[in-house]
Parts: structure tokens; sequence; C-alpha cells
């Protein structure tokens, strides 16, 4: 996507954040929306944030599935490419999904690495930090292919690096082995068969060792992880849920 077009796209300013919960007062609000939009149009894909205070009681993935066929635009057509942050204040649960583009490049692996990203600010109410970290952590992801490890990606580069350099140390060296001779010098040039031989042998138990690794706990009440779905207008989704 060419420059103009993104500028174009970030100049419309469409509402991408509905704080129904009034988490944000409006100078936040209008930084955050204009932050969402700009990076959004990067990656042709609606990234939005609905926060609510659920007074019926809704599941939190109902609560976004609803507001995501009532309200969501979609980037490139009514109900296109979306990434969406729910809040749901009430029972204090957030959840994320994307669809199409967003569906294909946010599976339900990735939004479990934002949603655990984002959950420190949630829980102690910095509600600000916790969507630009979003945001800009969906705008990172959206950059590398579906399958691909965004963590890790610096890890990769060098573990295909050190792969390549190994291979070619081996050709190097079949090729100095091939250029130099063949060593037919081995053990048997020396040995005598007839003389060597296993004198003794002896099997004895030294110590049996134990050891212990720590099992990490979910440190959010509730459900998590989760996983997608399909919204009642017929629109499919990637998705992680968790507390917070």
């Amino acid at each position: 996507m060419n420059r103009t077009a993104v500028e174009a796209a970030a100049t419309e300013m469409k509402q991408l954040i509905h704080d129904d919960a009034g988490l944000l007062d409006r100078e936040t609000y209008d930084r955050l929306n204009a932050m969402a939009n700009q990076y959004g149009a990067e990656r042709e894909t609606d990234i939005m944030i609905f926060t609510s205070k659920n007074a019926e009681n809704i599941d939190v993935m109902k609560l976004m599935q609803n507001f995501y066929d009532e309200h969501a635009p979609g980037y490139d057509k009514p109900h296109g490419n979306t990434a969406i942050l729910t809040l749901d204040m009430k029972n204090r649960e957030v959840y994320l999904a994307g669809f199409y583009k967003g569906k294909e490049y946010l599976d339900d692996g990735r939004l479990d690495k934002i949603r655990h990203k984002i959950s420190p600010a949630l829980t102690s109410g910095d509600y600000e930090l916790a969507f630009q970290t979003y945001i800009l952590t969906v705008h990172k992801y959206m950059g590398f292919r579906p399958g691909v490890n965004p963590d890790n990606i610096l890890f990769n580069i060098w573990f295909q690096l050190a792969v390549s350099l190994g291979i070619a140390a081996i050709i190097v060296g079949m090729m100095a082995y091939r250029s130099g001779g063949r060593v037919t010098v081995n053990r048997q040039t020396y040995e005598d068969a007839s003389t060597s031989g296993i004198l003794d042998h002896r099997d004895q138990y030294l110590r049996t060792s134990v050891s212990k690794r720590k099992i990490e706990k979910n440190s959010g009440g509730g459900r998590s992880g989760g996983g997608g779905g399909t919204t009642g207008g017929g629109h499919s989704h990637s998705g992680s849920r968790g507390s917070f």
C-alpha cells in the first residue's frame, strides 16, 4: 500500500475505539483512535477497541460478536478485515478476535501472545498502555506471514545463518579431504586381534537422580485461551480470552 493511500485512510479518522465503559479521557481517546487509524491503514485492517460495562451480563465472546455484527465496518468492506479487543468490565474479562485478514494473520496462538502482553497493564488499570501495546503488537504481528513466530524472528535469522555456515564448512572440509588423498591408517593397522579383547566387565549401580520442575499457574482467574467462533451474522473469527 503506497504512502498516499495510507495517509488518505488515516485522514478519514474512523471511530475505531468504542469506549462505552468510559475508561479514557478525551485526550487519551483521540490519541489512541488516531494511532489505531494509522497503524490499521498500514495493515489494511481495522484495529478496534470496544469496552463495555456489560449491564446485561452477556458472555464476553458473545459481546464481541454482537458488536462486530452491529458496528464493525471492516477496513476493506462492511464486516471485513478487523481485529477487536473487547473488555467486559463487569466480569473483568478480555477477548481478542481477528476477522478475515485479521483472522489469517492473528490466529489463536498470536492472539494469546498479545493478550499475555497486555494483561499486566489491564490488571493494574493502565488502560492507555494496554491499548497502545495491543495496537502496536497487532501491527507488528501482521507484518509477518502466518505460521512464523514474530517474537523469535531474530533467533530464526541467526539460526538460518548458522546452518548455512555449517553446511559451507562441511563442503569445504570434504573438498580439502578429497584433494589431500585418503587416510588409510586406522586402529586395526596396529592392533593384534589375537591378543586384543575385553578382559573383564562390571555393572555397578551408582545413584538415582530426580529433577523437579515448577509448573507455572495462570495468574488470572476465570477462563483463559478460548479460541474463535462464528458470529450470529455468519462471520468466523479467531479468538483468545482471559481475565484481568
